[in-house]
């Protein structure tokens, strides 16, 4: 009988003595998956939930920005986030292209903190694989979050103030963020818990995206009254691809394929099924009937609100997180959305503020009060954590979560509103109001669906004209609504 099999031994130069093959097939893999929620999971979502004239431009913003994070992440942005220390808040940017660096052995963060005695602050953090899939696996957590903030400007955005604006928030909001809580930064050497990104990524997504929708300012008066999905089964399956590439999102956040994975991945499961269905009930007994885009929501704000605790709290905990997160969410966005004067004044479109800064903000504070113990020393580098519900520093640990989340919340409001106005000098934020009425033909000269007068530019040489009795050609298709009328002849 063998008891130890040659496929773990080291075999230099490709196998060096730390690789452990099992966790660096589980990282990639939870990296894949969370590429897999942006591409093709949001670029279908966003393609299929949107107004059909706003189908080509919504998937576009998401593809665009997927591929943009990516060259920049290596180019710079990973180690302003994961690098060694420039700022309290920020890492030293550079490249993570060389052969040597992407092949040494995985750490972070990369810079040690010591106390005044001269012993170390917090331990770091060595998975047993090498710094290529490190840096993938981050790449895909700061691609999906420009993505989820692009939700809150979507049907009005100009494509290239768009495209101006994911590098520079990429490298000023962004990485501050991702290097404070998780870089080696000062909240993350304080003990603040985030998980898997719920101030990292969607708190900051959700108070960047409100923001950007303020200053990129409202839709069309008609787009806002009527912007029904054009495809509720193909939103469906985008959905369907997020919430499975979830497993990755959370399952990914210990570094190995350990046993808090299991219990990450479990919580990621239960709370989202919880908060689907509390929301679908919270529709049913208010509306009187359950909705497929509200379970959608649903869905998100649960898987949301687990991301910041999903390896630290018990699959009990995980049940009350889900009922809170389909619930109160669901009361920002469907309630006290349309009381507020303040919240009507800014244009959220699929409104990311409520479904990832209220849910994200809702996780980061329940983590304080639930974090277990025991789950918190098998995963966190700061040891003797827990929550508020434990008891010892329980109650601590509540206050820097609040502590971390208003930092959070006044970075990402000044940063993003600083880097609009400065791209507003050069490029209007919003479209012009005759490329509006058209959509995506007039922004890409494409069409999501072959209906004629759908989102496509009035063409004489194409479409003709049909003169009324005084010898005028009829009212273009390009002022009508063509989701009420398609491929009407309207008189003047």
């Amino acid at each position: 009988m063998v008891t130890n099999s040659t496929a773990y031994l080291e075999s230099l130069p490709a196998v060096p003595e730390w690789l452990n093959k099992g966790d660096n097939a589980w990282q990639l893999i939870a990296a894949t998956l969370v590429a897999l929620q942006s591409m093709p999971g949001l670029v279908i979502l966003y393609g299929s939930i949107v107004k059909k004239k706003w189908a080509v431009n919504s998937a576009f913003m998401a593809l665009y920005a997927f591929a943009a994070v990516l060259l920049l992440w290596v180019l710079v942005c990973y180690k302003m986030a994961f690098g060694e220390e420039l700022l309290p808040f920020w890492g030293r940017g550079g490249f993570a292209l060389g052969q040597d660096y992407l092949l040494s052995h995985g750490k972070l963060p990369a810079t040690t903190h010591l106390y005044k005695n001269g012993t170390v602050e917090t331990a770091m953090t060595e998975p047993y694989y090498p710094m290529a899939s490190l840096v993938y696996f981050q790449f895909t957590f700061a691609a999906i979050t420009l993505i989820l903030l692009a939700g809150s400007v979507l049907g009005r955005m100009n494509i290239r103030a768009w495209m101006a604006f994911v590098p520079l928030w990429l490298i000023f909001s962004y990485t501050v963020g991702a290097f404070s809580l998780w870089g080696g930064g000062f909240l993350y050497h304080w003990g603040v818990i985030d998980f898997a990104g719920g101030y990292v990524i969607h708190l900051s997504s959700g108070v960047a995206g409100l923001t950007a929708a303020y200053w990129v300012g409202p839709r069309m008066q008609c787009d806002k009254e009527r912007f029904p999905p054009n495809n509720v089964l193909l939103a469906l399956a985008g959905a369907g691809l997020l919430w499975m590439g979830w497993s990755g999102f959370n399952g990914g956040a210990p570094y190995a394929a350990n046993i808090d994975t299991s219990i990450a991945v479990l919580n990621t499961n239960i709370c989202a099924a919880t908060s689907l269905l509390m929301w679908t009930s919270l529709d049913v007994f208010y509306f009187g009937k359950p909705s497929v885009v509200g379970a959608i929501q649903g869905m998100i704000t649960g898987l949301v609100c687990i991301t910041p605790g999903a390896g630290v709290v018990q699959s009990w905990s995980a049940i009350v997180m889900g009922i809170l997160a389909g619930s109160i969410p669901w009361f920002t966005m469907m309630i006290l959305h349309k009381k507020s004067s303040l919240l009507q004044k800014v244009d959220d479109t699929l409104g990311v503020f409520h479904t990832h800064a209220v849910a994200g903000l809702l996780g980061g504070t329940l983590t304080g009060l639930l974090a277990e113990p025991h789950l918190c020393d098998m995963v966190l580098p700061v040891k003797g954590s827990m929550g508020g519900f434990y008891g010892g520093t329980g109650g601590i640990q509540f206050l820097k979560q609040i502590v971390a989340a208003l930092f959070v919340i006044g970075w990402n409001l000044v940063s993003t509103s600083i880097i609009l106005l400065l791209i507003r000098t050069i490029i209007p934020l919003r479209m012009p109001d005759n490329e509006l009425l058209i959509g995506d033909d007039a922004a890409h000269g494409e069409e999501a669906y072959a209906l004629w007068g759908d989102g496509e530019r009035y063409d004489e040489s194409k479409h003709g004209t049909s003169p009324n009795h005084q010898g005028t050609p009829t009212r273009p298709m390009d002022e009508i609504d063509r989701d009420t009328v398609v491929g009407i002849t309207v008189h003047i």
